[in-house]
Formats: structure tokens, sequence, C-alpha cells
């Protein structure tokens, strides 16, 4: 029988399986080979081939080899559970882009007394090799198979009539899964579970609470050990833990979940980034505006957010009363932007006009979703809404490109970012506005420009927003999870419904194409993002301060003093301390505290009227005069150099 690898025709036996293949192929092959793809579906190695199909065999080198090997050994680690906890009742256990997890019902959480003990029995299970056997049920035997596994049966219940049904078996334990799978559990053979959360079932926070089991597994022992690695380090930088040892940021149980405080030396940052952000606008000729953070809902149902956006927002009224006037904190800022567009007539050559605005938003998160700074429910974000003709929108939208990746590279957040063009759900169109023309139009229209600008990107329906497409621009946490930086959207929906209007060189009334973007993003992920990258070392031009003073005995105290004041008359952020303390001391805490410049002062230096200087990357630079001091900081503002 002939089957193609990679396009070249082998010959393989009737009824041969893909690992069969695999052996015909090579040897080696065969051995590191952990899944199948057949004629573009992945799948088992245990599936029969046909004549003509088109093989591919994935390893652990390929994205489908590593998915098959982690969903494998969550369903080790779901069966070890199983045998710890027999009343345990099982959710689900995916595969994800660093390891996999799975969630549990259980009557308590786990302990890290209790990871060890599962990662011990895990270790017996891949030790025995147990062969994952695919098997397919009808609706009736799965349900009854798992009669006893209240969320496998939500789950069977929810599949479409026609789905078919299959379960894995490994040895006696056996899980509702599509597959496929790694050949046996002898392959996982370098793992580690790292922590245990409270999840939702099906992230829904009106769902009973489970217990999520994190783990990671990788082929060999040193490619586990180098990522633990990576792992301790990422914990090192977590923003949340570093920005509140840091000062950055708090939060307060009375204040609520999703709603940070900016401390002195966090709010410093953002502010100096919107200064960065505003005024590099009104640069590209931007117009700024200030607009409500409320309005009614009269305004919300005309843009259409109150119909399709309504459970994210937060209500202030009683719903329930007909004759009450309704009010709402703003999810977003288009609708108040397009007012100022509305108070005057335009030609078509007062095009393109761009309003920018840092907005504070609101948003009715849940509370499963909240983390950090990362995802609030009260938020700023560098907004903007361009109005333009439609043989404007291409050029707009690679000049919008062109800020980002500026504001970006200023801020050393420029390197990893990816590109996601988001588009409907053309299966459920009733999450948006418009026909189905309009919207394969508009698609086709911005796939058109990223492809003439040469971006890079991916396509992924349902991530529209309900008015438009957008271009996403993506980037990881030091955790591995990919989070939405910046947003750039074409709307073709809400010109009209506003009636926003031009006069074109015909003479004639038009609408006009709307682009909603932002340049740096939301303020308060980008600080986060900001404090893993430099695990808190923020560049001197962005450092809450920028130098510190430190006295060696009381004696310096009066020209350390007067070197403050050089220094703040300069515009330099600077501290005093002159605190009786041990100098080792001083120096360690303004380290700790990622300062960039410590200028020491001992008897010799405040004799000779001079500093001691040490940079943060740079060590010791010996002793200096004021002048030469701040000369330095103010280069290193000035450049924004990257740390």
């Amino acid at each position: 029988m002939k089957i193609f690898a990679k396009g070249n025709p082998i010959e393989v036996p009737e009824n041969a399986t893909a690992h069969a293949a695999a052996a015909v192929i090579s040897g080696g092959l065969a051995r590191a080979a952990l899944c199948a793809g057949i004629n573009g579906a992945v799948c088992d190695l245990s599936t029969v081939l046909k004549e003509n199909d088109q093989l591919e065999i994935h390893t652990f080198d390929s994205p489908d080899g590593r998915w098959a090997l982690r969903h494998t050994a969550a369903h080790v680690l779901a069966e070890a559970v199983a045998r710890l906890f027999p009343s345990a009742k099982l959710a689900i256990g995916p595969a994800t882009a660093e390891g996999f997890y799975y969630d549990f019902d259980v009557e308590k959480p786990f302990t890290p007394e209790d990871l060890v003990a599962i990662e011990a029995e895990m270790a017996k299970l891949t030790a025995a090799d147990l062969p994952l056997v695919r098997v397919a049920l009808t609706r009736a035997e799965a349900l009854a198979k798992f009669a006893d596994q209240p969320y496998k049966v939500e789950l069977i219940n929810d599949l479409p009539a026609d789905a078919q049904i299959t379960c894995y078996t490994q040895g006696d334990f056996v899980d509702l899964c599509a597959g496929p799978h790694a050949p046996t559990t002898g392959r996982v053979k370098a793992f580690r579970l790292l922590s245990a959360a409270g999840a939702y079932w099906r992230g829904n926070e009106k769902n009973p609470m489970l217990q999520r089991i994190y783990g990671t597994a990788y082929e060999k022992k040193s490619e586990l050990d180098a990522r633990l690695l990576e792992l301790e380090e990422a914990k090192k930088r977590d923003h949340n833990k570093l920005g509140r040892e840091l000062e950055l940021f708090t939060t307060a149980d009375v204040i609520g979940q999703g709603l940070p405080i900016l401390l002195p030396r966090g709010a410093k940052v953002v502010q100096l980034l919107q200064r960065f952000v505003e005024d590099e606008e009104e640069r590209r000729g931007y117009q700024l505006t200030k607009t409500p953070l409320l309005a009614k809902r009269d305004l919300y149902e005309i843009s259409g957010h109150w119909q399709h956006y309504r459970e994210g927002m937060f209500v202030i009224g009683d719903e329930k009363d007909p004759e009450a006037d309704l009010f709402a904190l703003r999810p977003m800022t288009c609708p108040f932007q397009f007012q100022a567009y509305l108070k005057s007539l335009h030609s078509y050559r007062d095009l393109p006009i761009r309003y920018n605005e840092t907005a504070t938003l609101f948003r009715n998160e849940s509370s499963g979703e909240m983390h950090g700074l990362i995802r609030v429910r009260q938020f700023t974000i560098s907004e903007g809404h361009l109005v333009c003709t439609p043989d404007q929108v291409q050029g707009e939208i690679a000049d919008i490109l062109e800020l980002i990746h500026y504001l970006m590279k200023s801020i050393g957040l420029d390197e990893g970012l990816t590109y996601r063009f988001s588009k409907w759900d053309e299966n459920n169109r009733e999450k948006y506005i418009g026909t189905a023309q309009q919207w394969e139009d508009a698609q086709d229209n911005m796939r058109s420009i990223l492809q003439t600008l040469g971006l890079d990107f991916v396509e992924a329906d349902g991530e529209a927003a309900f008015y438009g497409p957008k271009l996403d621009i993506q980037a990881r946490n030091v955790h591995g999870k990919e989070d939405t930086l910046i947003t750039v959207q074409i709307d073709f929906q809400l010109a009209e419904r506003f009636g926003m209007t031009y006069i074109d060189k015909d003479g004639e009334k038009k609408y006009p194409i709307v682009i909603h973007r932002t340049s740096i993003g939301c303020y308060e992920r980008t600080l986060a993002m900001l404090i893993e990258k430099f695990a808190g070392a923020f560049p001197v031009w962005l450092a809450p301060t920028q130098a510190r003073i430190l006295t060696i005995t009381e004696r310096g105290d009066d020209w350390a003093r007067e070197v403050q004041k050089a220094l703040q008359a300069k515009g330099i952020r600077v501290e005093l301390d002159l605190r009786n303390e041990k100098i080792g001391y001083k120096i360690r805490e303004a380290r700790g505290m990622r300062v960039p410049y410590l200028l020491v002062i001992g008897d010799r230096e405040a004799e000779a009227r001079q500093l001691a200087v040490t940079r943060r990357n740079e060590g010791d630079l010996g002793v200096m005069d004021v002048e030469t001091v701040v000369a330095r900081i103010e280069q290193d503002i000035r450049e924004k150099k990257l740390d």
C-alpha cells in the first residue's frame, strides 16, 4: 500500500498503523514518535492508514507532539489523584503551551505535601509503561461508564447529537477524551507538578470552585531542569509579587478585587509613560480630548454596547424600573469621542481627524480573571479614534503601527510581539452588528492592508469586536501566558449609527471609516510587563527614583542637601538618605529598590564637594563632581537608554 510522508511515496503493509509507517521511514523516528498527522488531522500512532494517506509523524520537537505528551501527563495525573483521593470527581485536563493541568472536585484544597505524594504516584504509573487505548462509545455507554462523574456527564450531554464519543484507557483507569495521546504512560519521562489553585468549573464564577493542579512535562530531564530554572526566575520577576515589594502598587479588600492602588513610585512610572505618549501623539497630529467617565444608557444603545457588551458594564440605577434613568461607567471611549466629531460639519479636506485621550475605563471582569495589574476592573489606556476616508485607511494603519513600534521600542517591550488578525464568528452572528457581506468586505480589506504592510500575523475567528475586525498585538508574560497589549480596529458600523458624515469631493454626504486604536495599550498592564521585563530595575528615564544620596556620617548632611537641590533643579528624581545607619545597609536597601544611581558622601567627598558614584549596571564609577553626575543622568534620560 502506498502512502505519502512529506510528499514522498513510501510502501507500507495493508492496514499498517501510523507507528508502523514511522518505523518504515526510520527506526529512530518510530522511537521518538508521539502522535501522527493523517491528511491534516492529528491522531494516535495506532491509527490505521489507508491508500494514499498523507502522513506526518510528530515528535516532541513539534507543537502537536508536545501537546500529545503533556496531554498524556494530564491523564497520568488524573489517575494518580483518583488512586490517592478515591472520592475526587474529575473535570477536565488539557495540555497547555507550557505544560498541562487537571481540575478536580475534592473535599479540601490540595496541599504541597499532597502534590509530592501525587507526583510519586505518577512516577509509578509512568514506570508501568501502560498503553493508552482509544475506545469509541455510544452516548448511552458513555453516560453509563461515567455515571459517578458528574462533570463528565455534563460534558457528554453538551456534545452534539452526532458527535463521536471516545475515552482512553490506561490499565484500569478510564477517562473521557478525544485524544490524541502518546502511545504509553512511559513516554512521560520528565515531569513536575508546579502548583495547585482554585478554578471555577468552565471558568464561570457561578459554577463550583474546583482545585486545579498545574504541571509541566518534557522528554528529557535536562529540558525539565532548564524549564524549572526559568520558572524560578519568573517567580522573582512576577509583577504581582515584585510590584508590591518595590512599593509600586497595592490592593485592599475594602476597595475590591481588580481595583489596584498605584503607590507614588508606580504612579510616577505611569505618569512618565502618559506624558511620553501624549507628547508623541501630539507631534503626530492627534487632538487631545477629555470625556466623561459615565453616560446615559441612550449613548450605549446607539453604539450597540448595551445590546452586545451589557454584561461587561457597571450600570448605575434600577434596571427593573422602566422610568429610571440608567447610567453606566464607560467600558471604552469611542461613543464619547464621536461627539467631538459631531460638533461640526466636515469635508473630505478635514480628514483624517485623529482624536486621542488618556482614558480611564471600567469593565466588569469576572473575579476568576483578576490578576495583579494584568487584568483589572478599572484601568487607563492610550485610546484614540481616527476618522478617515476609505482611501486613507491603509496609510493611517501604517502610521499607527509605526507609532506603536516606536513607543514599544522606547520602553523595551518590542521583542517577542506577535500579531493576531481577529475576525468575527460567522456561526454566532448574534454577537455582531452588520451584515455578513459587510464583515467579509471589512475583513478582506484589513487582511489586504496587513499583507501589504508585510506584517506576519495569524488569523483567529470569534475574537473581533462586535463592530469590526481588529489587529491584536500580543505579548507573553514571564509565566508564558499570552495577553493582548494593543489593538487596532477597523470600524465600518458606528459612523452610520451615530450619523457621522463628511462631504466628499463629489459633493455627496458619506460615512467615514473609523479606526479604533491604542498606542501603548493599558498603562497598568504595560507597567506589569515593564516590572517583569526589567525585574523592577526600570531604565533611568522611567525609574521612579533616579538617584539616591547616601551619607556615611552626619558631617556630610549639609553637602548632601545641596546636591539634592542641584539635582532637583535639573528635574532629576532624587532621594536623600541621612539615617544613622551603616553605609553598607543603606547601599543594600537602595540596590534592593533598584535605584539606578547611588551617590555616596563621606568626609572626603563632603570636604572636596564631590560624590562617590555607583551606577546600577556598571558598578563603581569613582569620584565625580555634581556637574558630571548631572550630565550623565541627563544623557541617560535624553537617549532613553535601556539598561
